[in-house]
């Protein structure tokens, strides 16, 4: 008899389950912010075309909160990713065959930024 793929995530150990909530709570917050970015873009970039100095003004605020959040962001993609690394590497350590050479290069600040190996290529 085949298990039902839906199945999988309720026969994993609490540990899996606890993971996958972490990941789930932390995508939840990026999501939230990137969200609340398109609004405090929307309203810069409102501010911008009305050319009232009023609203010119109020966009430094807008644009310090919009940095301050992308600051959040790439925090909780590096808390993610590092949670990620960190259980896949312990999720590895009963087995025979060692962890691709990857998953260590990823505590690096370059693998962070998406440098592991390769390089990113730019279409024109």
């Amino acid at each position: 008899m085949e298990a039902d793929a839906s199945s999988a995530p309720a026969k994993a150990p609490p540990v899996d389950r606890k993971m996958w909530a972490a990941f789930e709570r932390g995508f939840s917050q990026v999501q939230f912010l990137l969200d609340h970015n398109r609004l405090l873009i929307n309203e810069i970039n409102q501010n911008q075309e009305s050319k009232v100095p009023e609203s010119l003004s109020r966009n430094v605020v807008l644009i310090k909160e919009l940095n301050k959040n992308i600051g959040q962001v790439v925090s909780l993609y590096s808390t993610i990713s590092s949670s990620f690394v960190k259980s896949f590497e312990n999720s590895q350590e009963g087995d025979s065959i060692p962890p691709p050479a990857t998953a260590k290069a990823m505590d690096s600040p370059a693998a962070a930024a998406g440098a592991v190996g390769h390089k990113r290529v730019r279409s024109s």
